[in-house]
């Protein structure tokens, strides 16, 4: 009981501070208090909403359990009327972030795993939890998700967490599992993030180019000579 109140806070600790960032970036593009209201909903609840949908199993959470819907609101209304300090958020949200990410991955692959489904869709939908509010919020903001690379690690690590949520689910407890995903997801962002760790980028590879450094062949066809006697004709007659 104590763990799922422990989870449930840090859930919605996670669902706020996405908000607020949804908020935010809704401030520097200047938008109206519905835009605010729909980037804080989309970061905040965006992850959760979409893997209950693919589940199929009931209505999302965010919908059936009204305080997720209230803690979204509340981040959209606090990121409107309360000027944020830059310096105090730079400190707190890389935490709360990562604290929500692994929260996030592990609820989303527990449920996978309740709704009888493998361990390849578990961890599929322990990152789509953990990372798709803030995809849909980039693609709303016509802005390549951050998830796609140019950053530190994100979405490994939510991969990494639902990867042991699903490892350890058969041979431990639940609470176990739980937080041992939660601790890997953490850990793994935070270092990414003081690491600078980042995925290599894509091998920039053209035939055009691999052909080009191939030795080339020493051989060449012989060309007939134009003036050359055909088999039925003499050939010049010799000097005298």
């Amino acid at each position: 009981m104590q763990l799922e109140l422990f989870i449930r806070f840090v859930d919605l600790t996670g669902v706020l501070a996405n908000a607020i960032l949804g908020g935010l970036l809704a401030r520097s593009k200047k938008f109206d208090p519905v835009g605010f209201l729909t980037l804080a909903i989309m970061s905040g609840l965006g992850g959760g909403i979409i893997r209950d949908v693919l589940l199929q199993a009931g209505p999302p959470a965010a919908l059936t359990d009204s305080a997720y819907l209230w803690v979204a609101i509340g981040g959209s209304a606090l990121a409107f009327f309360v000027p944020v300090n830059e310096r105090l958020w730079n400190v707190t949200f890389p935490y709360l972030d990562a604290l929500a990410l692994g929260c996030w991955a592990a609820a989303g692959a527990s449920k996978t795993l309740s709704a009888g489904l493998g361990w390849l869709p578990a961890v599929m939908m322990g990152t789509i939890t953990a990372v798709g509010g803030g995809v849909l919020r980039d693609l709303v903001l016509r802005k390549t998700p951050a998830v796609f690379g140019g950053n530190t690690l994100y979405a490994t690590s939510a991969i990494l967490a639902s990867g042991v949520m699903v490892a350890l689910s058969p041979v431990a407890a639940e609470s176990v599992a739980t937080l041992a995903a939660i601790a890997v997801g953490v850990l793994s962002t935070l270092l990414a993030r003081r690491l600078q760790w980042r995925l290599p980028a894509s091998y920039t590879w053209s035939p055009r180019r691999t052909f080009a450094m191939l030795p080339r062949p020493r051989w060449r066809f012989r060309r007939k000579h134009r003036h050359a006697p055909k088999p039925d004709e003499p050939g010049p007659m010799p000097p005298a």
